[in-house]
């Protein structure tokens, strides 16, 4: 059963597109407060087939997700109430208290790693909102975090280019069920 393959030829098709750049912007925005979808899904095929303009996708990518984190701080600050219900059906609840207990201990450094590693960033940034932590901290966390994460992307698909994408496609499944036995693993290990 091919489902990632047959996923990644669907994307491959949509980052040829001449739109490409704004779906990008779009789900990175999207996926910063609301979507589950990882904008990498995109930037990373983007960045192969066009390894000259790798660097400005990851900077797209980096605004467009800041800028839905924002919008996730927003809801958190002032639509907790209306968002919670939502959180909790969606299976994020353990998640979320334990982003609440991070923030407390760490802060910054908790916006900082949300950002760069697979863990729901959406997740921390509704949970920075509802906390109220500083503004300016949470802005330069996800910039940082965020920009580390989509240039890292964008350097190794955009240096590997287009010579990479059959290694990509010939492990596109064991990549793909990893990335999903990582993920259960972690909803476990925080909702514990």
């Amino acid at each position: 059963m091919k489902v990632f393959t047959a996923l990644y030829d669907r994307v491959l098709r949509w980052a040829g597109h001449p739109r490409a750049p704004w779906m990008l912007a779009g789900l990175s925005f999207a996926e910063s407060s609301f979507f589950p979808v990882p904008p990498d899904v995109m930037l990373a095929p983007m960045c192969m087939a066009r390894p000259r303009r790798a660097m400005r996708l990851a900077t797209l990518t980096t605004l467009a997700s800041v800028a839905g984190g924002v919008l996730g701080y927003l809801i958190g600050l002032l639509g907790l109430e209306l968002v919670l219900p939502l959180i909790e059906e969606a299976g994020y609840a353990p998640a979320y208290e334990t982003a609440r207990g991070w923030f407390v201990d760490w802060g910054f450094w908790v916006v900082l790693v949300a950002g760069f590693s697979p863990i729901p960033y959406k997740i921390f940034t509704i949970a920075a909102g509802a906390m109220a932590i500083a503004w300016l901290p949470f802005l330069l966390a996800s910039l940082l975090g965020r920009g580390a994460r989509f240039y890292l992307v964008a350097a190794v698909l955009g240096w590997g280019g287009p010579r990479m994408e059959p290694w990509l496609r010939r492990y596109m499944e064991r990549i793909g069920w990893f990335s999903v036995i990582v993920l259960l693993a972690l909803v476990v290990y925080l909702s514990r």
